[in-house]
């Protein structure tokens, strides 16, 4: 047991240190640290010579070099500004990033672990476009150990980090197998039947509005609130993706969400436009928006088989197809293209059956998914309690194996 004493450092808040580190500032670390060099977005390609890294890592490649050796990039701007990348080689590093060079002596590893334990994006100074610089980063005190314990301790969190990584992978593919199993048992339940175009069994197609509104939720009973589009992205109805109405503002209950009705994202990314979900609830101050579509049918469907079926592989080309936009992170489908759509009815009491056998097999999948993203949430955490510990001395790395 090594002794320790109490650090003077404030981001510390209150940890002991062991008595024989130091204490510096990052400046002494890495000197001379300044921002990338501009490139257009024009000049990076899907493939390349060199790599291009930005304030969020790669971004692409590019026929010429700004750097080479190991560097430490740090974001500068944007939401993401502080987040902490070691990258060797010979690269382009963007105008976003800072790029930080370890002094001799100093192990590059062992640094990259603590300035990404030191959240360094609690130091931006702007919140409309987040921001950071390098005199912030300079100023700021670090504990320093010898570089023996640095290289120690950087050896020490490369191999745990990687068996934590290693694993999160794992459950990763296990969740992709998951969705696809999830996908593949829609699939094949809602094949059957007749192929008709959805108009003929929608009795009702219509859409929301925009009203300038707050960003917290509104309990959609004593509240006002209109939905984001974000509320049937997973297939089921989600309720409390929505926005509150301002009290200046005029509601307009007959665009309220009524029980049985299907809500559909009239625009979205590419890969979610078109998600559709049954209201199962009574939400009576609750408006579409003018991003979600109501559909309500005919007695010849029932709404939960249509809505499983909306998110059938075959239907998703469909929508795919008809959905229109200038990227792939907006696209919009309009009411006639959803009118034209094509559907496999069985008979309304097979619908039924069908609908009910998929709420219990993919409440299974999803309750697997469920439990295995917090596992995930779990080794992430444990992976960044290792690094906080080993980086500020809580744990002497020396002496394991």
């Amino acid at each position: 047991m090594r002794s320790t004493i109490p650090a003077k450092i404030d981001w510390l808040q209150g940890l002991s240190l062991p008595s024989n580190w130091s204490e510096s500032k990052v400046k002494y670390l890495a000197p001379g640290m300044q921002a990338g060099e501009a490139i257009t977005a024009e000049s990076i390609e899907p493939f390349g010579t060199y790599p291009v890294y930005g304030g969020n890592g790669l971004r692409g490649y590019t026929e010429a070099k700004t750097h080479h050796g190991t560097r430490i990039l740090i974001g500068r701007q944007g939401a993401l500004c502080g987040n902490v990348h070691l990258v060797s080689g010979e690269f382009w590093a963007s105008e976003h990033a800072i790029v930080a060079c370890a002094a001799n002596a100093v192990d590059s590893r062992w640094l990259a672990y603590l300035l990404h334990v030191m959240n360094l994006g609690q130091y931006s100074q702007t919140a409309a476009q987040p921001g950071i610089g390098t005199a912030q980063i300079n100023a700021l005190p670090v504990p320093v150990p010898s570089p023996s314990e640095q290289r120690a301790i950087a050896d020490y969190l490369d191999r745990e980090t990687a068996r934590v990584d290693t694993l999160i992978e794992e459950q990763q593919r296990l969740i992709e197998m998951l969705r696809d199993r999830r996908t593949a048992v829609i699939a094949y339940a809602t094949s059957q039947g007749a192929d008709v175009e959805l108009r003929r069994v929608i009795a009702v197609l219509r859409q929301g509005w925009s009203p300038n509104c707050e960003s917290w939720p509104a309990d959609g009973v004593e509240e006002w609130g209109v939905l984001k589009v974000g509320c049937a992205n997973t297939g089921r109805f989600e309720p409390t993706e929505n926005k509150r109405l301002p009290d200046n503002v005029t509601p307009r209950p007959e665009l309220a969400v009524r029980h049985g009705e299907i809500v559909m994202s009239r625009s979205n990314t590419k890969d979610l436009v078109g998600a559709a979900a049954v209201v199962n609830g009574i939400y009576p101050r609750l408006l579409l928006s003018d991003l979600t579509y109501g559909l309500s049918l005919t007695d010849e469907a029932d709404p939960a088989f249509v809505a499983y079926a909306l998110g059938s592989p075959g239907l998703r080309v469909q929508i795919r197809a008809a959905s229109k936009g200038m990227s792939h992170s907006m696209q919009k489908i309009s009411q006639r293209d959803i009118r034209e759509l094509r559907v496999r009815l069985p008979a309304l009491d097979e619908q039924r059956h069908v609908a009910a056998y998929l709420d219990g097999q993919t409440a299974k999948i999803d309750a697997l998914i469920a439990e295995t993203e917090r596992f995930i949430e779990l080794a992430r955490e444990r992976r960044a309690a290792l690094i906080t510990a080993a980086v500020t001395g809580q744990i002497d790395v020396r002496e394991m194996v």
